[in-house]
């Protein structure tokens, strides 16, 4: 079995390096117990900062996506892939040195077609940690997987059609259920790990004031506004670094 690791990264350059960093310790930790191949290849999605260099220099493949997107982004790293495994990774994310094992281990079952990995959000305020917490219990309410990582077969990835490249968030809530529905419908399932978990950047959650983090991230609020590209420029245009 060949993993592919996909990092979307739109000028990432202060976190890129520890995200690629975590993801290699993980690739040689599951080449200890496998004879698994792992290759990684970072999308530059139109960055002018030292992106594209920092994992040029971590010796990792570097495409280039020129329009804005993460769904978009995320599709072209998937086409670039040479893996029979898919794995999708956040630009600041940090991942476990077991995970990639893990996923290893879940997708060696025939029956699994993809999955997620649950988040270890470690924001400063308590407010804001409590929040974060009542979010992940309406995330397993809903069986909901966010995209900080997600993992499925290539063919199944190409069958359901990606990501869903016109909106601007939830694509990861979207792509997550519609593995389940192909699993339903396919007689296969779908593996939520939620041991171990990675740990995103907590930046936005950090930064932001609590009005603004309550507004983003109201469900609501995402269903109205999630094809407007003009309201996410928190993601896009003017993002937290």
């Amino acid at each position: 079995m060949k993993l592919t690791v996909i990092v979307p990264a739109f000028n990432e350059a202060s976190y890129l390096a520890a995200t690629l960093d975590s993801i290699q310790a993980a690739a040689a930790e599951l080449r200890t117990c496998s004879a698994a191949e792992v290759d990684t290849i970072v999308v530059d999605n139109n960055s002018v900062d030292e992106t594209a260099a920092i994992a040029r220099g971590k010796g990792v493949t570097v495409v280039h996506e020129p329009v804005q997107g993460i769904a978009r982004a995320r599709n072209t790293g998937a086409r670039h892939a040479q893996g029979d495994v898919l794995v999708f990774v956040d630009a600041d994310v940090n991942v476990p040195c077991t995970l990639l094992a893990a996923i290893h281990t879940a997708m060696s079952d025939p029956a699994c077609i993809g999955g997620g990995v649950d988040v270890d959000y470690r924001p400063r305020r308590l407010s804001i940690r409590l929040y974060l917490r009542a979010w992940r219990l309406l995330g397993r309410l809903l069986e909901m997987s966010q995209g900080a990582t997600q993992f499925c077969r290539r063919s199944v990835f190409e069958q359901i059609g990606g990501y869903d490249e016109r909106v601007w968030i939830g694509e990861d809530a979207d792509f997550y259920w519609s593995l389940k529905r192909f699993a339903k419908e396919t007689g296969r399932s779908v593996r939520l790990i939620r041991n171990p978990r990675v740990r995103p950047s907590c930046r936005r959650f950090d930064q932001w004031p609590v009005w603004r983090i309550l507004i983003w991230t109201n469900p609501l609020f995402i269903v109205v506004f999630r094809r407007w590209k003009a309201v996410w420029r928190g993601w896009y245009s003017h993002a937290v670094r």
